[in-house]
């Protein structure tokens, strides 16, 4: 199994969660490892990093489920404009993705400015960096 998230110039970007998240994301993790073991690892080991906050403390800038973000994939220079989502309401938003992909875990908990690089099960390194992200309606 690859490291997760390896960096290979500088640490891990801080993260923060919503606490009340925690528990849903550990267990959509814990069904991931079945599916994709290296995701599903990749999400604990997100979990586990993060600092976990209350909702009303979370900035409007940290990335969350049902935020709007645009990143831009930086090997491509593509920016994308995506809507972060549990599994089960991808296809309820346009650009949606799912929390439980390899772009919605590397996202989650990251701040506008962030970024982040990661392999993939292909050996394949790739970034993103955070442009902007909207906080989901309340």
């Amino acid at each position: 199994m690859n490291t997760p998230f390896a960096r290979s110039t500088s640490r891990l970007p801080k993260i923060h969660l919503d606490r009340t998240l925690v528990g849903r994301l550990e267990s959509l993790a814990a069904d991931a490892l079945l599916r994709s073991p290296d995701l599903g690892q990749r999400l604990m080991t997100e979990i586990g990093r993060a600092k976990l906050v209350a909702p009303r403390k979370l900035r409007d800038d940290i990335v969350t489920v049902g935020s709007k973000v645009t990143y831009c994939d930086l090997s491509t220079r593509l920016v994308h404009t995506v809507i972060i989502c549990y599994p089960e309401n991808v296809g309820i938003e346009i650009d949606a993705i799912s929390v439980v992909s390899p772009v919605g875990v590397a996202l989650l908990g990251l701040s506008a400015g962030s970024n982040i690089s990661w392999e993939t099960d292909n050996n394949e390194m790739l970034s993103l960096e955070v442009v902007t992200v909207k906080a989901p309606a309340t």
